[in-house]
């Protein structure tokens, strides 16, 4: 077996494909996504060299046509998680033995193919089955999901790289094992690159891992398991498995073996399954490693310095792109007094020019919400702020789910900095602004801090250079992730490592070492070379 220090190459952030009228992209993506639509899916689940199907099918839709049959998956049991978890733990001697070079060979091809042949396919997956427009499923499937391979094998060897220093007569080394056991990733509907880097990045590290998608997001998961199996990824490495959340959670934190959790999802589920693993853990063999994202309540300040042109598209972008579905999603903003009107009249503008309807046709900035069950909950807040004295509707306010799950881009204005929609998660296209005296900057900087319990993402507007440095002082524990004269969604990978603390999680940063650094456990080996052979030291003498 060859030995050597190796180097992986340099990780470069893949360049964004414009997708602009007439540019081959453009027309090779539409094609597959056309392709695709008119196609319809069986989607096995994978344990360890099988596909798996099931009697008991689940049907895929589309977000923006909803009678539209994308086809179906297999939906799992009992036996279907445990399966996995024998798959996982079968795999993992051989794979953790692999050398770090090889293993970060499959997920460097992997990345290479999403790049290449798998673009459009993974692209159009996403746009099919969550709803994305061109620009963000390119952004999203494509190219953060390429980023998060390529930078994380990068981290690797950084990480493998990190040796403690050695007295005279002695070397210390520090080996970086994968942890004892199976690793459980559970991913969200709303980026297919999470989706992938949530299985992927323990995985390189030697680590088996037993993977459960949302629904919601089966039909791009398909493609990220082809992918990685046309990389060379062994058997029972990643085992992708369609189980109803808490059947999965009943045989994973019930199993001696459980090493750890890497989640994207909601707070309360987040916070459910940690009392759950807290509450077994007598069970296991050592204590899980317990890694979440979650929810957000992302603001927009503003100070009275700011632009107002700047600011108002920092808003739409912010708070519209993919229908407010990021966890990232400006959805509270505070603008000063002197600037409101302006503001409103350049979001009010742009605004009316978006254009709202299918993924197929690029000139949508808009598209459909994931599901019934969100479309729902969104309208309900639009019908309690049209209801409602001390709010105003101020743009948008109309949906419509008769042909797929379209909510239109909402402003609300509340007199009340508490208002329910100016603390309370929504997940789609609303966003709340309160109206502040302009001279009373400091004072709405403590109520951003208060209002709520999450600590994703923020960003100030401000051209006053004492104003951003008292908001990012004064906000510095409201958000893992902040943006100054920018809006607080898009975060690259090596460039702005994501996360957040308080309700919003661990802040284990994807996208950073540090994330990789949870899913090792470290060996100290100290080696004298030659040993004492009289117990007595000089002070006895």
């Amino acid at each position: 077996m060859p030995k050597g220090n190796f180097f992986v190459p340099e990780p470069i952030n893949e360049p964004v494909l414009s997708y602009a009228p007439g540019t081959p992209a453009r027309e090779e993506l539409l094609a597959k996504y056309k392709e695709m639509y008119g196609q319809k899916i069986d989607a096995p689940m994978f344990i360890g060299d099988k596909e798996v199907h099931t009697d008991n099918k689940i049907v895929m839709t589309c977000p923006h046509d909803h009678q539209h049959v994308l086809g179906s998956f297999s939906e799992g049991d009992s036996s279907h998680v445990t399966a996995a978890i024998d798959a996982a733990l079968a795999a993992k001697e051989d794979w953790e033995k692999m050398t770090w070079e090889n293993r970060a060979s499959i997920f460097l091809k992997a990345a290479d193919l999403i790049a290449g042949p798998y673009r459009s396919k993974i692209n159009a997956a996403t746009m099919l089955g969550q709803g994305k427009n061109v620009h963000q499923a390119e952004i999203d499937a494509a190219c953060e999901f390429i980023d998060f391979l390529r930078f994380n094998v990068s981290f690797m060897q950084e990480l493998y790289m990190q040796q403690p220093i050695s007295s005279e007569g002695i070397w210390n080394r520090m080996e970086y094992r994968a942890l004892e056991g199976f690793l459980f990733a559970i991913t969200p509907f709303n980026f297919t690159a999470i989706s992938g880097n949530l299985p992927a990045a323990p995985a390189m590290l030697g680590n088996t891992i037993v993977w459960k998608p949302s629904y919601t997001q089966v039909y791009s998961a398909q493609v990220i398991m082809e992918v990685f199996k046309k990389a060379g990824l062994p058997d029972g490495v990643i085992n992708l498995i369609y189980v109803d959340g808490p059947v999965a959670g009943e045989v994973v934190f019930n199993h001696p073996d459980f090493a750890g959790l890497h989640f994207t999802g909601s707070t309360g589920v987040f916070k459910s399954l940690w009392k759950t693993i807290g509450a077994n853990l007598d069970t296991y063999k050592t204590y899980p490693r317990i890694v979440g994202e979650t929810g957000g309540k992302d603001f927009v300040v503003a100070h009275k310095s700011a632009d107002a042109k700047e600011l108002a598209t920092g808003l739409v972008r912010g708070a519209f792109e993919f229908q407010g579905q990021k966890c990232s999603a400006a959805s509270r903003a505070y603008i000063p007094s002197n600037l409101w009107e302006d503001v409103k009249k350049y979001m009010i503008e742009d605004l009316n020019s978006i254009k709202m309807g299918s993924p197929e046709d690029p000139s949508n900035f808009v598209n459909a919400v994931i599901d019934g069950v969100a479309f729902k909950k969104i309208t309900n807040y639009i019908d309690q702020a049209k209801s409602d004295a001390e709010v105003e509707i101020v743009a948008g306010g109309n949906y419509d789910d008769s042909k797929g799950w379209f909510v239109s881009p909402t402003v609300i204005e509340a007199k009340d900095p508490k208002y329910r929609t100016m603390c309370e998660e929504i997940f789609g296209p609303v966003l709340t602004v309160h109206i502040y005296d302009k001279d009373k900057f400091e004072e709405i900087l403590d109520v951003v801090d208060e209002t709520s319990p999450y600590a994703l993402t923020g960003a100030i507007f401000s051209k006053d250079r004492y104003a951003v440095d008292l908001a990012t002082y004064k906000l510095r524990n409201a958000a893992g992730n902040f943006y100054i004269n920018d809006k607080p969604t898009g975060a690259v990978v090596g460039q702005q490592p994501f996360g957040g603390a308080r309700g919003s999680g661990t802040n284990d940063k994807a996208g950073a070492m540090m994330n990789l650094m949870r899913w090792v456990s470290a060996r100290t080996i100290k080696e004298t070379f030659v040993s004492p052979t009289d117990y007595r030291y000089p002070f006895l003498g």
